[in-house]
């Protein structure tokens, strides 16, 4: 497939702090001791998607991802950096890199994206010269507030409507125009976005062109497009067929068994021409585009790593109903430890853990759902339960570690608890005190 693939990376996010800092952005946040960012880059691989460009927020940011591609996946992936400003939303970023996109089909991937969904089966839907495509899996954690309203034809090929964030709190309105065509509409409401899309270059950058206040492409692109699909150019340029000779009926006629057409016909090589003739057969009419969508098995994993609780879920996933997606790890899943660990006597491990190389426990200590990263130092009669431990991070005896992410470089002093805390990078917390739902981080200078 000859696709250039853009994935956006990210930078710095508020909503993880204080996981996230200058010298840990975003894309390098360890899930089961891998960058994030590893995990969509190695789905990519093995689907031979090799020719890579990655956005990273921030210059500062960038070097520190670059350098780590360099290491990990050299003579493996083409990677191109690109550095972007900070803020600028997933439009604006591939808006600032549209010089760089020179193939006639991009596929854009979320970078903070842990997943066994095949990107090369989302390239794959886009099959025509006028698609824009997307995919969906079954939405793993519902919450409240964040759910997406899809509406799919009957043979689940176009996304005929979508409607997420706010928009789902008010009336939702299907076009009549779409619903009379396809005769009857599949809305469902347990499909998550993967935040998988394949454009035709052309059709993307014209709407990032047309629309400059753009700043999303799940919220602001793909609806747009999703609302102007199999629209003749006239139609989108505010003059509707057959309005001319005053008669709107007629128009909005033809225009419903063109749609029509267009769908009932989607399989012949006549629906990827670039002109079809109108309803009449009159002068043709110039088509824009249309939105396929791909709906991932109901046992495909996707998860995006964009909230702190969503940081504990994947850790905890991958190191257990999630496994496979540690390829090439120890074959041992119940109890993932790294090269050369020093554990003391009666120490456990329970299953579902990962310790990282070169980590030594004391004696009496018990590990359970957890992720311990390299080269820690953990004192005796120590307890981390449902928690991730990042790298060189000290633990002194009697800790007891409940629910929380614990950055690398922080120290903790004897007998301190913590329960539901995220502690910052390079943070000294005090022997004896007890924290609970707290976020304890140095002061940026």
């Amino acid at each position: 497939m000859d696709f250039q693939v853009v994935v956006l990376a990210g930078g710095t996010s508020k909503n993880l702090t204080p996981l996230v800092s200058k010298e840990v952005p975003k894309p390098l946040l360890p899930v089961a001791n891998r960058p994030v960012l590893y995990y969509v880059l190695h789905l990519l691989e093995q689907n031979n998607l090799k020719d890579l460009i990655v956005v990273v927020e921030g210059e500062d940011a960038a070097l520190l991802v670059g350098a780590w591609i360099s290491g990990t996946f050299v003579d493996r992936l083409h990677v191109e950096i690109a550095a972007v400003p900070e803020d600028i939303g997933t439009a604006g970023a591939i808006r600032a890199i549209s010089h760089h996109l020179t193939a006639k089909d991009i596929l854009v991937v979320s970078g903070d994206l842990v997943s066994d969904v095949p990107p090369g089966a989302v390239a794959a839907t886009h099959s025509g010269p006028l698609e824009s495509g997307s995919s969906g899996g079954k939405d793993k954690a519902k919450k409240p507030g964040r759910y997406n309203i899809i509406g799919l034809d009957p043979g689940k090929q176009f996304l005929l409507h979508i409607a997420t964030g706010a928009e789902i709190e008010k009336d939702t309105r299907l076009q009549k125009r779409i619903l009379r065509a396809v005769g009857q509409m599949e809305i469902r409401s347990d499909l998550m976005d993967a935040h998988m899309y394949a454009f035709k270059r052309s059709v993307l950058q014209e709407v990032l062109d047309l629309k400059d206040t753009f700043q999303s492409l799940k919220q602001d692109v793909l609806p747009y497009l999703v609302r102007s699909q199999l629209k003749s150019k006239a139609l989108l340029n505010g003059i509707p067929q057959g309005e001319e000779n005053g008669n709107k009926k007629v128009s909005s006629q033809n225009n419903q068994v063109m749609v029509s057409r267009i769908l009932a016909n989607a399989s012949t090589p006549s629906f990827h021409e670039l002109c079809s003739e109108d309803p009449e057969g009159s002068a043709p009419i110039q088509k824009t585009h249309k939105c396929c969508a791909y709906i991932a098995s109901s046992r495909s994993y996707c998860v995006h790593l964009n909230s702190i609780q969503a940081f504990m879920d994947v850790n905890r996933d991958v190191t257990g109903e999630a496994d496979h997606l540690l390829s090439d790890t120890s074959l041992d899943r119940n109890n993932i430890i790294g090269p050369s660990p020093k554990l003391g006597t009666k120490t456990t491990v329970g299953p579902h853990c990962m310790l990282g190389e070169g980590s030594e426990m004391g004696d009496k200590c018990h590990v359970k759902r957890s992720v311990i990263g390299r080269h820690c130092r953990i004192g005796s009669h120590v307890k981390v339960v449902n928690s991730v431990v990042m790298n060189h991070v000290t633990i002194g005896d009697g800790c007891i570690i409940q629910g929380s992410v614990i950055c690398s470089n922080v120290q903790l002093q004897e007998r301190v608890v913590l329960k539901d805390c995220q502690v910052g990078a390079g943070f000294v917390v005090t022997a004896g005190s007890e924290h609970k739902g707290e976020s304890l981080a140095r002061k940026e200078k």
